[in-house]
């Protein structure tokens, strides 16, 4: 096996259950679901994370994690969608994916705890730094 489970399914070398597949993306049930029906949007192509994969194909990605959404939607009182990118952002496979989560109206499953900023001007500080690395990041779109 390789160093991605992920892979592993894609090539078969491990058995997995596709919901769909396409010549770029497949989806599946996660083996650990908050609730039934939980799944996971993947490429076919490793990439390690969203700072990797290119847009083109990202952009096909998330058609399907809309199309998935819509799936559960029709099962669900509601959606998440998820990316965990990095390990300090809860990435534990390191192959880019979507969790698509049906919810139920009072499943139990909670939202992170939200912080406040101490201030408006912390917040202002905090604006201002973002907008300088958003105008870098949109005009250097490599």
């Amino acid at each position: 096996m390789s160093d991605c489970v992920f892979c592993d399914m894609i090539s078969k070398k491990m058995h997995r259950d596709m919901l769909y597949e396409d010549g770029e993306v497949v989806a599946f049930l996660d083996i650990a679901p908050v609730n039934q029906g939980h799944l996971l949007v993947i490429p076919r192509t490793h990439y390690e994370n969203i700072f990797d994969v290119p847009e083109e194909t990202l952009q096909k990605i998330i058609l399907v994690v809309k199309k998935m959404a819509q799936v559960l939607d029709k099962i669900s009182d509601g959606v998440n969608v998820v990316s965990n990118n990095k390990k300090a952002a809860g990435q534990v496979v390191g192959h880019l994916h979507f969790h698509v989560i049906p919810r139920m109206d009072g499943d139990g499953f909670r939202h992170w705890p939200g912080k406040e900023y101490e201030s408006e001007e912390e917040m202002k500080k905090m604006t201002e730094e973002l907008k300088k690395i958003v105008s870098e990041v949109f005009t250097d779109s490599s």
